[in-house]
């Protein structure tokens, strides 16, 4: 596999907003001051999948809605230094960019958040109808569950390039039940499989039974991601386990999202099932040895040299 760039043009509709994240020196104590570093990034499902596949050198256009203030603004800049096109955003005046505050252990992995997206509410099917055109020219597209469900069931009935899907969270991920079937990919992790199959993983029988019952929906593939026990690839008869990404565990925060954006690479590159499950697991692991969110070493050299050494 060569190292050239990603091909093709991809769209991202799905959440931005500033992540407030603290993360304690030592094991966290309840009720209590924690010492330990703060940071303030840039973050949300969306916008993270997008600056990914933007460091992967895919052509990536994103379409969000913003509030008329600072974070706003830093975001704007942000994407414009990413080459992230946001012309297609909604701008709603006089409203809040989302936040999201989050804590962690030394770990890295999180204990606790809170997040502040009800701006989201305003990226209703008839704003998303005024910009179809600019999300027709893709040739995929991602969406995350921060969307209202009926947005989620509007786009997947006017989309025509293949979907990509990232359930954002069990309690978000029941606005994708009704839209499975009209999914190219998607990747959930061990909870939210459980939650849409219908099924309880406690074994590899039950894991195989979970994705069986999400691709009998009529989607088409499934990454379920498992942790520290890896994840399972799965699309039609074809069925692929592997371990963990190995390498340096600093920060989980982020990992998923860098998984998404290199299954869309993989297919903007025409990659089948095996390799697009190990560019996944691949960007998870130069994900999780950053503290970044989004790590700045994320590129296709990186993946491409990743999927080699977990090989």
């Amino acid at each position: 596999m060569d190292a050239g760039e990603g091909r093709g043009r991809a769209a991202v509709v799905g959440g931005v907003n500033i992540d407030i994240g603290g993360v304690s020196r030592a094991r966290l104590t309840a009720g209590d001051s924690n010492p330990g570093a703060v940071r303030v990034s840039l973050g949300g499902v969306g916008r993270n999948i997008a600056h990914n596949l933007s460091l992967l050198g895919v052509d990536v256009r994103l379409l969000t809605a913003l509030g008329e203030d600072l974070w706003a603004s830093r975001i704007e800049g942000s994407c414009a230094l990413l080459g992230i096109d946001l012309k297609g955003s909604l701008i709603v005046p006089g409203a809040s960019t989302s936040a999201y505050l989050y804590i962690a252990g030394p770990e890295g992995d999180m204990a606790l958040a809170v997040s502040d997206m009800d701006i989201y509410a305003r990226l209703t099917p008839a704003a998303l109808e005024k910009r179809l055109d600019w999300l027709l020219d893709a040739q995929a597209v991602v969406l995350d569950a921060n969307l209202p469900a009926g947005t989620i069931e509007w786009l997947c009935d006017h989309i025509e390039a293949p979907l990509f899907a990232d359930p954002v969270s069990a309690a978000k991920a029941e606005r994708l039940r009704a839209v499975l079937g009209k999914l190219h990919t998607f990747k959930p992790n061990r909870l939210e499989a459980e939650l849409l199959s219908g099924v309880r993983i406690h074994d590899e029988h039950s894991l195989h039974r979970a994705a069986d019952a999400l691709l009998d929906t009529g989607l088409r593939r499934v990454f379920i991601t498992l942790g520290a026990d890896g994840l399972l690839a799965a699309e039609g008869s074809a069925r692929l386990r592997l371990p963990a990404a190995k390498g340096t565990h600093v920060n989980t925060t982020g990992c998923g999202d860098a998984f998404l954006a290199a299954l869309v690479w993989a297919h903007l590159r025409g990659l089948g099932l095996k390799d697009s499950a190990r560019a996944g697991r691949a960007a998870a692991g130069v994900a999780m040895a950053d503290t970044e969110t989004v790590s700045p070493r994320m590129s296709v050299e990186a993946l491409l040299a990743g999927m080699e050494e977990q090989e």
